[in-house]
């Protein structure tokens, strides 16, 4: 009872006054036979291939390569957090727009694998640039780091395909 006399009413229940997550992918291992859980899997297998290929040419250009590394390591463990998110169930315990989330996610990282993928295609594209060393004129790349490059530039290629397929999906889904 208040001051006045009347009953003091009793707190809101929780799962009454919280809408539910709006989400359209199915939740647990089900995310992983839809074509979204398809391109996050690929994603995450192509991300850490750039990520071995560049980080084993020893980065000859760090100021391109660094950021490639960058994005591609960093890509590589928010995707594997989404994925862990979905296939954990945690999505439908967290009140949030996933279809919205989905998006700007996947756009977020298409722009920046993209720009990791055309500066990977730079550095490759360096290869015959001559540089001077102490005594002698050599190519910035030698043949090894050169092979390593290109195909850390076909990944990166591949893997930003892969985010664009997903971020297409996340579109239709985000407003259908």
């Amino acid at each position: 009872m208040s001051a006045g006399g009347a009953p003091i009413p009793p707190p809101p229940n929780p799962a009454v006054s919280f809408p539910s997550p709006r989400v359209t992918l199915p939740a647990g291992p089900d995310i992983l036979r839809t074509y979204s859980g398809a391109f996050v899997c690929l994603e995450i297998l192509f991300g850490g291939l750039v990520w071995i290929l560049v980080a084993s040419s020893n980065v000859p250009l760090p100021l391109l390569q660094g950021w490639v590394m960058f994005v591609s390591v960093t890509a590589f463990f928010f995707s594997l957090l989404f994925l862990a998110m979905f296939l954990s169930g945690m999505v439908t315990q967290i009140n949030a727009n996933w279809n919205f989330l989905d998006f700007a996610y996947h756009f977020i990282v298409f722009v920046f694998y993209f720009g990791a993928f055309l500066l990977e295609a730079a550095a490759t594209s360096l290869h015959d640039l001559q540089c001077n060393a102490t005594v002698t004129v050599q190519p910035l790349l030698n043949d090894n780091q050169y092979n390593i490059n290109v195909a850390a530039t076909i990944f990166a290629f591949m893997t930003t395909a892969c985010y664009g397929c997903s971020l297409g999906l996340a579109l239709r889904r985000w407003r259908p």
